[in-house]
């Protein structure tokens, strides 16, 4: 598990929007390894590289927001998500909020975890 920087932006709620955020990273050669979108619009996504991709953005007049998360490769099978999150519970770490993404017969997931304080997470669960 490591610290990542997580990057926010707010889409409008109409056709193109993701896509073109998604272009606009693409065409700088910024790869997006995780992403979510809520129903409020709210865009958070791990890149490859976060200084560029929250520079680019704000060039094309986003409003960034930017945070540290801890981002993690775990296996793919049942349990292990649950085994991770249950180091948080017993140091008495909250998670605000996660998403994952796993390939069918793919050996690992690539997980977000967001937390108040991911320095403090980080070194309370031992990972």
């Amino acid at each position: 598990m490591s610290i990542q920087r997580e990057i926010t932006v707010k889409l409008a709620n109409s056709p193109g929007t993701l896509g073109r955020v998604a272009q606009v990273l693409g065409a700088e050669r910024i790869n997006m390894l995780a992403m979510s979108v809520d129903p409020s619009g709210a865009l958070r996504m791990v890149v490859d590289n976060p200084l560029h991709a929250a520079g680019t953005l704000r060039e094309q007049h986003y409003n960034v927001e930017e945070r540290d998360v801890l981002y993690a490769a775990m296996p793919n099978e049942p349990g292990s998500l649950g085994r991770a999150l249950r180091l948080f519970s017993d140091a008495g770490i909250n998670i605000d909020y996660a998403y994952a993404s796993g390939i069918d017969r793919i050996p690992m997931v690539g997980v977000v975890i967001g937390v108040s304080d991911a320095q403090r997470a980080s070194f309370a669960s031992g990972i």
